[in-house]
């Protein structure tokens, strides 16, 4: 009986010092201080899928996918380093090693399926439906994450979840976000903009 008391005790203990986090909050995505548009070039990253169009030859245009090593390999051309490029840089590149093949090639990459690299992802752990890496895009906010892993669990302690980014001196900063009032409340002045290589981080509710 008594552990079983301590046990309750340091569970309620642990959700108190959760409940007290003193992280800083973002401001609104609702508010003029918020809004931004971070429009950075996307870059290939392992696990996408690419299409390569080369212009009046279709039997070297393929689609194929990026190896874990970043690398891929298309007709005439083997082991091209595809991740950390842009697709432009990309289709030049491949222009290039096709030249002493085709006359004049023009390439074109486009991708088909992203996923990116980590700098250009979004991740989310813990208490999500579907916890995984979101490919960044323009303008993602909060709810737009959460709409792609499904939303909370129903264990999730959704107000204490907390955005860790790093910032432009590479150390971390941590930020609180009120999950449970921008989706269970419906309250959109919780809801903020996220960043390329944000984690998003929501723990388990112990009450």
């Amino acid at each position: 009986m008594a552990k079983f008391i301590l046990s309750i005790f340091c569970l309620g203990a642990l959700a108190a010092l959760m409940g007290c986090n003193n992280y800083p909050t973002l401001p609104s995505a609702t508010s003029s201080e918020g809004q931004h548009s971070n429009t950075t070039d996307y870059l290939i990253g392992p696990g996408d899928s690419l299409n390569v169009f080369v212009w009046r030859n279709p039997e070297l245009s393929t689609t194929v996918p990026v190896r874990p090593d970043g690398r891929i390999s298309i007709p005439l051309v083997e082991d091209v380093t595809a991740a950390g490029k842009s697709p432009t840089q990309l289709a030049r590149e491949v222009e290039e090693k096709l030249k002493p093949f085709v006359k004049d090639p023009i390439v074109t990459v486009v991708p088909t399926y992203f996923v990116g690299i980590f700098s250009q992802q979004v991740r989310v752990i813990g208490q999500a439906v579907q916890p995984h890496a979101v490919p960044y895009r323009t303008n993602m906010t909060a709810l737009d994450v959460m709409i792609e892993v499904g939303g909370l669990t129903k264990y999730a302690a959704g107000n204490q979840a907390v955005i860790v980014r790093r910032t432009a001196d590479n150390k971390e900063a941590t930020y609180q976000v009120h999950l449970d009032d921008l989706l269970r409340d419906g309250d959109m002045r919780a809801n903020v903009y996220l960043e390329p290589g944000d984690i998003l981080t929501i723990p388990q509710s112990y009450y």
